[in-house]
């Protein structure tokens, strides 16, 4: 045979760069038999022929389309291969995946506007949900409080799975807590004792729909109860005095499973 230099037939370097595969990639499909130079340079090198070269076209277009290798050898090889309905099947599977790969896409464009909006209702869903007095502006808010933190991330993605009634079923059980909270606190009933502590294990597990809630983080969650003006606020107008009556009870029931208040860290 005569040199590749001026001739169709081709060296390993100069047929792996027009079928846009690697040379180790056409040196493994020779190691398997799946395509073998067939003919040799002037030079003694082995090249590829207009036949080898067809061959690997049609390798590249049915690896590109999802086939396997050896599927790709039966059409290729066997003769009693439908290479027809194999391509349908393949058109089938193509088709399934383009569904869920969309379906993907879907799920992802909801996680990324979750973690920058934080809620995933519009301002009339928001208000209807959380009352009259939400202000859509607070998740936004939060996330510039807090959108670097592991918690952000949790609420987020907590927050792209949920729907207006999900959202629904969280605010109507802190409403109960916040309602139950009011009502012990009418009674008497002092930070430390049985109903207060019980009541604040009820606010940790409704708040860790949120994120999970540790009781050192709910330490530094009730000091903001007390100084953050909108906390400060919402627990006030429930009932006076309820921001301060819930902070102690919160560090009551922190001591009692052996956490300082004085030393609770956000983790």
């Amino acid at each position: 045979m005569p040199d590749d230099s001026g001739t169709a037939d081709l060296t390993v370097g100069r047929a792996a760069a027009l079928a846009g595969v690697t040379v180790r990639t056409l040196h493994h499909w020779d190691d398997i038999g799946l395509a073998r130079p067939s003919a040799r340079s002037s030079a003694g090198y082995r090249v590829y022929t207009d036949v080898d070269q067809e061959r690997l076209r049609r390798i590249v277009v049915y690896r590109e389309l999802g086939l396997g290798l050896d599927a790709i050898r039966r059409l290729l090889d066997d003769q009693a291969t439908d290479i027809l309905t194999a391509l349908r099947t393949q058109q089938g599977e193509l088709a399934a995946r383009i569904a869920r790969l969309t379906a993907l896409q879907a799920d992802l464009e909801r996680m990324v506007s979750a973690h920058e909006r934080g809620l995933m209702l519009n301002e009339g869903e928001q208000r209807a949900v959380f009352g009259p007095d939400w202000n859509p502006a607070w998740p936004l808010d939060a996330r510039r409080r807090w959108g670097d933190t592991v918690q952000w991330q949790q609420y987020a993605e907590r927050s792209a799975a949920r729907d207006a009634g999900e959202w629904q079923a969280v605010a109507d059980a802190m409403r109960e807590v916040e309602s139950a909270l009011a009502t012990a606190m009418d009674a008497g009933a002092a930070p430390g004792t049985a109903d207060a502590d019980a009541l604040v294990e009820r606010h940790r597990a409704v708040f860790s729909a949120y994120f999970p809630l540790t009781r050192e983080m709910q330490v530094i969650l009730g000091r903001l109860f007390t100084t953050d003006p909108g906390y400060a606020a919402h627990y006030d107008g429930i009932r006076p005095g309820l921001a301060e009556w819930f902070r102690r009870s919160i560090e009551a029931e922190a001591r009692r499973h052996g956490v300082d208040p004085e030393s609770a860290t956000w983790r």
